[in-house]
């Protein structure tokens, strides 16, 4: 057992249950995963009711972990990508039932030119990574990532099947939002979400903000992917399947929109209401009903290539019918990032949250830290 630390922030009496599994996280973590530091932020109808911190933001315990505190969540992040492609939909510039090459001609390449982009989204487009072995440093080339996936062939047949995309996903999604809208998607969430509703996340984080990014602890063990073979290698094991050769500064300051997201639980939270909540974001819409219908739609369910688990996939989030991590409602949607991390939105309750942590475990999804807060979430609702 080990100490609690300062637990900050709000949390309403009829809610204390959230608070005590939140503390029992730091002293009692299922499975040993005793926190470092933490956050879990929760809103109800876009209006925050739960937002608990606690912790401290380097290994060596001499930096609380506070509100400013940034967390790098990895393939969480991955919810915001799908919201900014969906803002394209919103806009008339993608439509998901078209295909992918009718915007981008060079990804039609090798069979790919029926992918839509409504598969692509949903991990249905066959490439979870390279077929050959790569230098890790080569996701640090945009260029050099896309030039290879355009030419590669899938690796079974789209649309027949998922197998989730846990880097190549961002690279794809990234340069079909790019070639639509002329902008990165670092740019357009500071310029369309951070700036204008006060969101602090960031894809590609400028090295100014680097001072207040919480140092992570890796997992004591390697996921469990399951029976190996040759996709999830690609997409896990391969030594070029992760970014490699460059530290943490280069990392955090480039785009890469499906693993290198830095934010806080609030925000996430926040960001996520727009699916809880009608398509808007503090009174504004985001969303129109048909677009979000459209994004959160079941796309492909069943056993997944790549992660070991029966998936229903949205147009890049994970839906709740199937996996049972985001609460009681199947028609919540989220996702999950390397470590534990979550963000997830119930339109059913009106609610969206997000959990944020820095010692990491090897769970894929449902991490059971996170799984604890949301159980005593919605016995308390």
């Amino acid at each position: 057992m080990t100490t609690l630390p300062d637990i900050h922030g709000v949390c309403p009496p009829r809610l204390a249950a959230v608070k005590d599994a939140f503390a029992a996280n730091f002293t009692d973590a299922p499975e040993g995963l005793n926190e470092q530091a933490a956050r879990f932020s929760v809103c109800v109808g876009g209006e925050t009711v739960v937002d608990l911190w606690a912790g401290w933001a380097d290994s060596a315990k001499t930096v609380a972990y506070d509100e400013r505190t940034l967390t790098p969540v990895f393939s969480t992040g991955k919810a915001v990508m799908s919201l900014l492609i969906a803002t394209c939909v919103e806009r008339g510039l993608l439509d998901y039932e078209r295909p992918v090459a009718s915007y981008w001609p060079a990804f039609g390449q090798a069979g790919k030119e029926a992918v839509t982009v409504g598969q692509m989204m949903s991990h249905q487009a066959g490439l979870p990574g390279f077929s050959e072995t790569v230098d890790p440093a080569i996701w640090f080339d945009r260029e050099a990532v896309l030039e290879r996936l355009t030419a590669q062939a899938p690796m079974w047949p789209p649309g027949t099947a998922s197998g989730y995309h846990p880097i190549t996903i961002g690279f794809l999604a990234g340069e079909l939002f790019r070639l639509v809208d002329g902008r990165s998607m670092g740019t357009a969430l500071r310029e369309d979400f951070a700036g204008p509703f006060g969101l602090d996340l960031w894809i590609g984080l400028p090295e100014a903000e680097h001072g207040r990014v919480a140092a992570l602890r890796k997992p004591a063990s390697a996921p469990d992917l399951g029976t190996i073979d040759a996709i999830k290698t690609s997409a896990f094991l391969d030594k070029g399947s992760a970014p490699g050769g460059r530290g943490s500064t280069e990392w955090r300051t480039m785009e890469m929109p499906s693993a290198n997201l830095h934010g806080t639980a609030l925000d996430l939270a926040r960001i996520m209401g727009v699916l809880a909540n009608g398509g808007e974001l503090d009174g504004r819409t985001v969303l129109s009903p048909g677009v979000r219908a459209q994004m959160l739609r079941e796309r492909i369910h069943g056993r997944d290539k790549v992660v070991p688990f029966d998936v229903s996939w949205a147009a890049g989030l994970m839906r709740n019918e199937g996996l049972h991590i985001f609460g009681p409602n199947p028609t919540a949607v989220g996702h999950c990032g390397w470590g534990g991390s979550c963000a997830f939105a119930d339109a059913d309750a009106g609610v969206s949250g997000a959990y944020v942590m820095t010692r990491q475990s090897p769970y894929l999804v449902g991490d059971p830290r996170a799984q604890r807060l949301i159980g005593a979430l919605y016995e308390g609702l």
